[in-house]
Parts: structure tokens; sequence; C-alpha cells
């Protein structure tokens, strides 16, 4: 049998590390699938609030853009343009926070031996698109209960997915990294998490912002800064096609953000990487 030997040599990190991360993908597929035993398996609460979470933010959100009358497009119900947005935001509220806390929750292991520790928060992702799988069910259960069928836009729906993931990980991998020195801003993650669920449209449209001349350029120009509106609009023109369109200006510039911030992520994480078994 070959044997993998890893030399580690003074100026060569940068060089060996993306070839390091493929060499040790099997430890990426050992950490994601404990992950999901931990979660999963002999669970009942697991289970049932992977399925419990997205339905009580459906509900709330659509109570919310009830109450305030937010746009919904001619012949799309209420509750199926919500959990249109539910479906993306889920997934990146989830993902954002596991990748977040992973280097200090696998402390002991970053401690101990060397491997490339994008792997840690990059595993965390692929039990978050398992609740991805979950909350695309309940959606298929919307669709068939008004009779709602996608048009050919849906085949875009993986890229759609692709670009949540992006965001999710470039996030993630800023905020994990900056958990390692200052521990206390772990507290901040809940609450960026809360405010990103209300200033991203979940309960209401890009069209109640867009379309809206009272409200200033400057502020809808912050809004498409959100990285989370491109993924949310590109959600719903695969689902509910030409009702729900993207507004393209805004679009771009969301995604711009989204590419910057795993750019930025990836920078950060591994400029810091270094000293992570230090000050862990």
């Amino acid at each position: 049998m070959a044997l993998h030997r890893i030399v580690i040599e003074p100026g060569t990190a940068d060089r060996h590390y993306w070839r390091d991360l493929w060499t040790y993908r099997g430890l990426f597929w050992f950490l994601a699938w404990r992950d999901i035993l931990v979660r999963y398996k002999q669970t009942v609460i697991g289970i049932a609030w992977s399925v419990l979470r997205p339905l009580l933010t459906l509900g709330a959100m659509a109570l919310v853009g009830w109450l305030f009358n937010s746009h919904v497009p001619e012949g799309v119900p209420r509750l199926l343009l919500v959990a249109a947005a539910t479906l993306p935001w889920t997934f990146f509220s989830t993902a954002f926070s596991e990748a977040s806390n992973s280097l200090i929750a696998n402390s002991n292991l970053l401690t101990k031996v060397y491997f490339p520790r994008l792997i840690v928060p990059a595993s965390t992702l692929l039990v978050c698109l398992i609740d991805l799988l979950i909350s695309f069910a309940i959606l298929l259960v919307l669709l068939a209960v008004y009779r709602y069928v996608p048009d050919f836009r849906i085949l875009f729906l993986p890229l759609f997915t692709l670009l949540a993931i992006v965001t999710a990980l470039g996030s993630g991998l800023l905020i994990a990294a900056i958990n390692v020195k200052y521990r206390d801003f772990r507290y901040v993650v809940p609450f960026m998490v809360q405010f990103g669920l209300y200033v991203s449209p979940i309960a209401f449209t890009s069209t109640d912002i867009y379309s809206n001349e009272r409200i200033p350029m400057a502020f809808r120009t912050l809004y498409s800064m959100n990285p989370l509106v491109g993924v949310i609009d590109g959600f719903r023109w695969c689902i509910l096609g030409g009702t729900s369109p993207i507004h393209m200006p805004g679009f771009i510039l969301s995604v711009g953000i989204s590419l910057l911030l795993l750019l930025l992520g990836v920078r950060y994480f591994r400029r810091m990487e270094r000293s992570f078994a230090d000050v862990i």
C-alpha cells in the first residue's frame, strides 16, 4: 500500500496547502460524517428540529409579511413566496453559525496534528446541505398543495445553491478565524443571524425595496450589498418563475459581495491559520 508522507518545510506552506486539502479529503468526509451522526443517529429531536425550524421561520415570516402587506406577485400564494426564501435562508443561517464555531468546537484536534484547518469549517456545510434537502421536501409539499408547477428556470437552482454555499463558506471562514483570537466574538454570531433574518428579503420581496421611490437610492444600494439578496432572489426566480423577476443591478452587486466575502474569508483564514494552535 502506498503511503502519503507530508513534509512541512519553511516557505512552502502556501505552495503545498491546496494539494494538502486534496490529500486530507478523507478527514473532510470523516468530520462531515461525524457531524451527521451526532445530529441524526438515534435522535428524534435532531430530525424533528430540521423540519420544525424551517416551518417556524416560514410561519413567522409569512405572518410578518401579511401584517405589513408586503408585495406578493399575482397568482403566487404568500406562503409559497416565503417558503422559496426560507429554503436558502435556513441553509445559510445554519451553515454560517456552524462554520463560525467549528474551530472552537474542534480545538483539541487543531493542537494535536497537522492538516489544512480549512477542512474543519468546510466539513460543517455537508450536514447543512442535508437540512437544505429536508427544507426542499417541505417546499415540494407546498408546491403540490397549491398545484404550482415551476417552469424551466428550476434547472438553474443548483447554480444558486452553489452561490449560497459560497456565501456561507466565505462569511463562515472569516468569522471562524476571528473567533479563535477573540473568543467573546462568538456571542455576536447569533445577533448577526437574527439581524440578517429581518434585513433579507424573506418576509418581503426586493420589489418592495427597488420599486419604492420613497426609499433613498443610497439605502437601496446598501440593501443590494447584502449577499443574501442575490441568493434569495435567485431561488425565488428559479422556483416561482417570471412572477418573481431579478433586479439585475442589485443582483450583480449582491453576487459580487458574495464572491468578495469568499476571497476575503479564505485569505484572512489562511493568514491567521498559522497561529490557531497557539491561541486556541
